[in-house]
């Protein structure tokens, strides 16, 4: 290990990458975790989709436990961005603002940025916090059960979130984000079948008042009680890049093979920069593969052998 500062850095402070962090401190293996701070569990009010907390837990508090219990275990964690990956004979070094480490394993969890609709930045995260705006109807669809909701989006992801939240509320509208709708005739009759009202564009988010967000277009303003972004994300893929790791041409994702692998010896990933499937708890199960992954690769290429006197590193 001399050459080398941790048996794995992992890259990204969400779901995956504390999980793996969790694992691989257990496994009585040395990493280091660098987090940008960015991660969208964060923005998470309150979840109730996630088993185990029957009344709910916020993004914030769930990082925040996660993150401790990393740390009870001994994972070192540190606030920046890498922004430079490189490959090095045995393993990789990675710069960030206040230097650079080198790890025989990388894990990236580095995550993706979901699309904001056009609105005041203070006035998206205010609507955000009280749950008028919302990104996940697969986490919380049965919040807006029977209310009046808004998607913002057009094309087919917008077409397929409006009906997917169609089996939460009736009162459903899709609303173009920048122009008139681009709908196929397809599309069209689909909104028409599910009684999915449209609205032309552009648009915008002008004001977030008691229980009500108000979206404006050039047909009048809307009142819903939350709006849904269909805008699509942005995977946060470009260290893989640097480092030449293949991603998916039809999703721009990280590809892995089933043990959380990528095409390159030695560097692994996790969580929606492998598959936005928008799910924590998906998240977190692909961290502990790719923990556990880690752990059997480090160790066929060098026994890990606990030694009680001379502490827990591969020798």
């Amino acid at each position: 290990m001399s050459d080398f500062d941790y048996d794995c850095l992992v890259i990204g402070g969400g779901p995956a990458g504390l999980t793996a962090a969790i694992y691989l401190t257990r496994y009585h293996l040395s990493l280091r975790v660098i987090d940008a701070g960015k991660s969208r569990a964060g923005w998470i009010p309150c979840t109730h989709n996630h088993a185990g907390f029957p009344d709910g837990i916020s993004g914030k508090e769930l990082l925040w436990l996660m993150r401790e219990q990393a740390q009870k275990y001994g994972a070192s964690i540190e606030t920046g961005r890498v922004t430079r990956l490189d490959r090095i004979e045995g393993g990789f070094q990675a710069t960030w603002g206040s230097g650079c480490v080198r790890a025989r394993k990388v894990l990236l969890a580095t995550g993706v940025t979901n699309r904001r609709p056009a609105m005041d930045e203070d006035l998206h995260d205010s609507a955000l916090a009280k749950g008028l705006i919302r990104y996940c109807p697969v986490c919380d669809g049965f919040e807006v059960t029977d209310k009046k909701v808004g998607v913002i989006g057009s094309g087919g992801r917008g077409v397929a979130e409006a009906v997917f939240l169609r089996g939460f509320t009736e009162d459903v509208t899709l609303i173009a984000p920048d122009r008139a709708h681009d709908l196929s005739a397809e599309d069209r009759a689909k909104l028409a079948e599910f009684g999915i009202a449209s609205v032309d564009g552009p648009c915008q988010a002008v004001a977030a008042s008691g229980d009500t967000i108000t979206i404006a277009t050039p047909y009048g303003e809307h009142r819903f009680d939350s709006v849904y972004p269909a805008l699509g994300s942005d995977t946060h893929t470009e260290l893989a890049g640097q480092v030449g790791a293949a991603l998916s041409a039809d999703t721009g994702c990280i590809v892995v093979d089933s043990h959380q692998r990528t095409s390159v010896t030695g560097l692994y990933a996790a969580g929606d920069v492998v598959l936005g499937l928008d799910q924590i708890s998906h998240a977190m199960g692909e961290g502990g593969v790719a923990a556990t992954t880690i752990r059997n690769d480090l160790a066929n290429e060098r026994p890990i052998l606990r030694e009680k006197l001379r502490g827990n590193s591969i020798r």
